[in-house]
């Protein structure tokens, strides 16, 4: 009785050299059968490439760019892919890259500058025929443009007139948001946020205090905490900040993690929205349409902002000489149920 013999698994990937044996050719005509590149008689072609199915060939795209020094990969760099919206960002980015015949490296960060030059260091390597970044500093996109790879900040800039940018009109609706709480009458309105180094903090920032001086409310330090990096710190911070005996009768969140910790303070306290408390979120998140009341949230299309930054870097990469461009995108306020009237005291 015969022994079965075990499936053989291959103990390496077939090469260029292994496909040209196969059919019986030299490998440049092999390489020329495969890029479809230069002329190869069409019954060499089939052979090639019949050899090259039945090894199981994948062609070394990183190879073929070095010799070429052309890619057809792009480098896509976010800060942290546990928050939806750079998630969604860089689905945006990847639909229209594929579109045009792109493929996408995606690295997350997390935040570590250390990690953000690594990854830009590894894309160059690579030789990405661009980068989209939302960047942490200025030194990734200078950087990345000290070695000629075309750069677009999306999301923060750092480096405008440098290169090119795809971000929010951060400060106006900050501002109208703003508005909108001391029109229903608050004047005790905090703001929980992360930073105020970057575009994005900084320009919130700016539209808050902007809206307050307009109407002729003090800017009180005790109400603007920077609340970290993430939920369970933001939840810290609110309680520390709700649990006071003179606490706002309003909080403006500066993104949706700062709100979500904002939401679970309010439960951990007892207070209810919006009899206790205003809550307003810049950044929408899925859980601010299920909760009840639901937020009032400024949305940000971060699709819409991935598909523009791979717009703006297509049209760098064809024209690499034109003049940097900052392209600013619209954010829409969406009231739900999480505002109204301060109580009277």
């Amino acid at each position: 009785m015969a022994e079965n013999t075990p499936t053989q698994v291959p103990v390496r990937r077939a090469t260029l050299k292994d496909v040209a044996k196969a059919a019986g050719v030299s490998q440049s005509t092999t390489s020329r059968a495969l890029s479809g590149e230069g002329y190869v008689a069409a019954d060499v072609r089939a052979r090639v490439l019949a050899a090259a199915d039945e090894l199981g060939y994948v062609a070394h795209a990183m190879a073929r760019s070095l010799r070429k020094q052309t890619s057809r990969s792009i480098g896509v760099l976010v800060s942290d892919l546990r928050n939806t919206f750079y998630a969604d960002l860089a689905a945006g980015v990847a639909s229209r890259a594929r579109a045009h015949g792109y493929m996408m490296m995606l690295v997350d960060d997390q935040g570590i500058a250390a990690d953000e030059l690594t990854a830009a260091e590894a894309f160059v390597a690579t030789r990405a025929a661009g980068v989209i970044v939302t960047p942490l500093s200025s030194d990734v996109s200078a950087y990345l443009l000290k070695q000629r790879i075309p750069v677009v900040e999306v999301d923060r800039q750092f480096s405008a007139g440098a290169c090119d940018g795809v971000i929010i009109d951060n400060a106006s609706v900050a501002r109208r948001m703003t508005d909108h709480l001391i029109a229903l009458g608050h004047r005790r309105i905090a703001l929980l946020i992360d930073e105020t180094d970057w575009t994005t903090g900084g320009e919130r920032f700016a539209g808050y205090r902007a809206s307050l001086e307009d109407a002729g409310i003090g800017s009180d330090p005790e109400l603007i905490v920077s609340a970290g990096w993430d939920v369970e710190a933001a939840r810290k911070a609110a309680v520390h900040l709700l649990a006071r005996r003179d606490r706002p009768t309003a909080v403006f969140a500066a993104n949706n993690l700062l709100a979500e910790g904002v939401w679970r303070a309010v439960n951990d306290l007892g207070l209810r929205v919006p009899e206790n408390l205003s809550v307003v979120s810049f950044d929408d998140a899925q859980w601010m349409s299920m909760v009840s009341p639901g937020i009032s949230a400024i949305a940000q299309d971060a699709v819409s902002l991935g598909e523009a930054a791979m717009d703006r870097l297509l049209a760098r990469i064809e024209d690499p000489h034109a003049e940097a461009s900052t392209v600013v995108l619209e954010a829409q306020i969406r009231p739900r149920g999480s505002t109204a009237a301060p109580q009277a005291e």
